[in-house]
């Protein structure tokens, strides 16, 4: 449900706050005054196609803030899953790491006069298809906007599906379905050339042999290449190392020696004067740190060893293992863990594949088997979709017919995907293709909803759908735009009854200029232009008691000052309350 509606700097609107209550709402005023702002503005906050020129005159920036209550249906937990249309809002909000609390979700859109727009669900910033797929579960707008569910083709069997109450047994097909997909694919594979196969396996074959005999480990290669570095730079490690050896060692000034005297004439003085014992400590230090840094060098220089032998083996094992990442690893420079990698994932290709035959043969009875499944459950579907089409037909003509639309024939078009005796094509929902028609006046075609020319028409086609469908649909809140375009007398008042119904499920929004809908609102919210210092602004407030009954007289009569409109507009509200 939608609570509240912050706009700012939004076509004519300055700066409007409202809040709204449940069940019918209807937006009024004179031509001109700005009713389908309100529409526009909302439909800009939930993700709708936006340029510059929706900002204010003057203005840098307009924004549209609202805040919704979630309801029941889009509270409830389900499993999660991938098919998005499944999901509740609460559901997407949690898969989008966005939290909401009080079971309230702020939505938020601005765009500046750069072009510049940005979206926001709680403070979690969101793309548009983000923002729109979100506002999806919680708001429907009917008429001259972009945002009529009930247009999309692919809508159509998710809502006869409801009708029908198979949409479980539709998912539970779904997961056949899939199966089916995934083992065509692999017995596609077994089917692809057999040349090709055979030379496959025969070449990853070479490959696991040639990988599993070189007995690889991973990191040998760095290490070998520390190694190979070390002996071939031999000379010069053993010259450097020598000459270390030399400095500590030489009998003629070497620094053992020199630190030799240097420690007994420190001990000497350390005696004559207690005050530098703590030098002759440091000079201690120094001497046994030194010394057993010769000795660990004396020892290094001991055990170097020139082994061309050694190196010739390292040179052969490096070669081994820079050939086989030239042939198995991305590059030369990968690392050997690349080509184990390499060598076990063409050992399970050849596990698959190496019986091809046996598996091949198994495979093809597991696909015989789905396929019949598949098919059986699909029957069973398209049956029981073909039984609620002829009933949804009647229900939606016998509502049009009350809507001023008596003759418009509403059809639901069920095709069976092509197939033939061999093979029955089947998609992911089923083998049928299912799309609503309507034939506006006798004798004409059945035509696409989207063909339909009038917003009129088209709304009071969506409201008939919307009625049906109420206790199936999870959206909170739907908006009614030129509903009552070319309608008036007794077919308005059952537009009215109509849409009075639906609202004490839903939240109903709806622009009118005629009365004998207005009076079945339970909220009424005027409109009104006004012209001050050359700047045109469009005003937004809810009216009650007397103001409503002027609007209701000017909507009746063109005047909100006559008596005997007046007087009528009273009778009339009254009689509904009654």
């Amino acid at each position: 449900m939608l609570e509240d509606l912050n706009i700012k700097d939004f076509a004519l609107i300055d700066s409007d706050y409202l809040e709204f209550n449940k069940g019918f709402t209807v937006f009024s005023g004179e031509t001109g005054a700005g009713k389908s702002i309100l529409i526009g503005a909302l439909s800009f906050l939930i993700g709708g196609k936006t340029d510059i020129s929706q900002i204010r005159n003057g203005k840098t920036e307009a924004s549209v803030t609202a805040t919704f209550l979630l309801n029941d249906a889009n509270k409830v937990q389900k499993d999660l899953g991938e098919d998005e249309e499944a999901l509740t809002a609460a559901q997407w909000l949690q898969q989008h790491g966005i939290s909401y609390e009080n079971d309230r979700v702020l939505l938020r859109r601005y765009i500046r006069n750069t072009g510049k727009t940005g979206a926001w669900i709680n403070d979690t910033p969101v793309t548009r298809n983000d923002l729109s797929q979100f506002a999806s579960y919680l708001i429907d707008i009917h008429g001259q906007h972009e945002h009529q569910s009930l247009l999309k083709v692919a809508e159509h069997r998710k809502y006869l599906d409801l009708r029908a109450g198979i949409t479980e047994q539709v998912e539970e097909y779904k997961k056949y379905y899939a199966e089916l997909v995934e083992k065509r694919k692999k017995l596609a594979e077994y089917n692809s050339s057999e040349s090709q196969r055979l030379q496959k396996i025969e070449m990853l074959t070479f490959a696991v042999d040639e990988i599993n005999q070189a007995k690889l480990k991973i990191g040998e290669d760095q290490s070998l290449e520390e190694e190979e570095s070390r002996l071939l730079s031999f000379e010069k490690i053993y010259s450097e190392v020598d000459a270390i050896d030399n400095y500590f060692t030489d009998e003629n000034g070497g620094l053992i020696s020199t630190l030799k005297n240097i420690r007994k004439s420190s001990s000497q003085i350390a005696e004559l004067d207690k005050s530098t014992e703590k030098l002759n400590e440091r000079v201690d230090s120094i001497f046994y740190e030194l010394s057993d840094l010769s000795d660990e060098f004396s020892k290094y220089k001991g055990e170097l060893v020139f082994d061309p032998e050694r190196l010739k083996t390292l040179q052969e094992r490096l070669s081994l293992l820079y050939n086989l990442k030239k042939k198995y690893a991305k590059s030369v420079n990968a690392s050997i863990k690349e080509v184990i990698e390499y060598g076990q994932q063409a050992q399970e290709f050849l596990n698959e594949n190496m019986d091809g035959a046996s598996a091949k043969e198994k495979l093809q009875e597991e696909v015989k088997a789905l396929e019949n499944q598949v098919l059986k459950r699909a029957d069973w579907i398209s049956n029981q979709r073909k039984t609620c089409a002829s009933k949804l037909s009647a229900e939606v003509d016998s509502i049009l017919s009350t809507l001023g639309m008596n003759g418009t024939k509403f059809y639901v078009k069920i095709n069976q995907k092509p197939g033939n005796e061999v093979e029955q094509k089947c998609g992911p929902y089923g083998k049928d293709d299912i799309e609503f028609l309507i034939s506006a006046n006798p004798g004409n075609p059945p035509l696409p909803l989207v063909k339909i020319a009038s917003g009129g028409e088209l709304s009071r086609v969506m409201l008939a759908l919307k009625t049906i469908f109420a206790q199936n649909d999870s959206i909170g809140t739907l908006i009614f735009d030129e509903i009552d375009t070319g309608i008036g007398g007794q077919v308005a008042v059952s537009v009215g009854k109509h849409i009075h119904q639906l609202s004490k499920n839903r939240q109903i929004f709806c622009i009118t200029h005629l009365a004998s809908i207005a009076v079945y609102a339970d909220n009424q919210i005027k409109i009104e232009k006004s012209v001050s210092e050359n700047v045109t602004t469009s005003d937004v407030h809810v009216i009650e008691g007397e103001e409503r009954v002027a609007e209701i007289a000017r909507m009746l009569a063109g005047d909100a000052n006559d008596a005997q409109s007046l007087e009528h507009a009273r009778s009339m509200l009254n009689n509904i309350r009654e």
